[in-house]
């Protein structure tokens, strides 16, 4: 493997990038997940939820703690969530399985309500699933290292302009690009990753 490849060859034979070659939790998640398309408001909404927590934290963390987040939250089912009270935002404060954050949690219940509103949005054709995929660039990245990834994109400022317009939180730029990225909307495996090009939507 060469020494500027970027990516970390496993004792399976299989090249990952540092983050992913390490953890058992974060190899599995790349392996079987991260990339691959996300098309069901149910899954694409927990996504967005699990990305808005995320900030400042490592993505390990959360994805430690995501069966605890996807019981305090009804597996993220988005009716359920926006039906949510002043009782149950005490009731998640007071999980100490999740990221007690009142703003994100808060913020969650909002998007909630935002996708479940987006579902009779006059403007938007097929609710959340069909405003994040709408943002879908024409080309993706194709970083050599990981030092060639970026972490915005005119589509995700785009992508987080129109969300917040629909009353979502905590979907900066960066954020969506993360979320782009984990959901198949883009591919930034490595090129010598041996995931590069398994979503099934953009070439190897």
């Amino acid at each position: 493997m060469p020494a500027d490849s970027g990516v970390v060859l496993g004792d399976d034979g299989l090249a990952r990038p540092a983050w992913a070659s390490v953890d058992p939790l974060l190899r599995e998640y790349y392996d079987t997940e991260w990339g691959m398309p996300v098309r069901d408001e149910q899954e694409l909404f927990e996504r967005v939820s699990l990305e808005a927590f995320q900030s400042g934290l490592s993505w390990a963390t959360i994805l430690r703690k995501r069966p605890a987040f996807r019981a305090a939250f009804d597996d993220f089912d988005p009716d359920a969530v926006a039906g949510y009270g002043e009782a149950d935002i005490e009731r998640l404060l007071g999980d100490a399985g999740i990221i007690r954050n009142r703003a994100k949690i808060t913020a969650t219940i909002a998007n909630a309500r935002a996708t479940v509103a987006l579902r009779a949005d006059p403007e938007v054709d097929g609710g959340l699933v069909g405003l994040i995929w709408s943002f879908r660039p024409a080309q993706t990245p194709a970083p050599a290292r990981f030092d060639d990834i970026p972490t915005t994109s005119p589509e995700s400022i785009a992508l987080a302009a129109a969300l917040r317009a629909k009353g979502f939180r905590f979907v900066g730029p960066t954020t969506m690009f993360a979320l782009m990225e984990a959901a198949g909307l883009i591919d930034t495996h490595l090129l010598a990753s041996h995931r590069r090009g398994s979503s099934g939507i953009w070439p190897r």
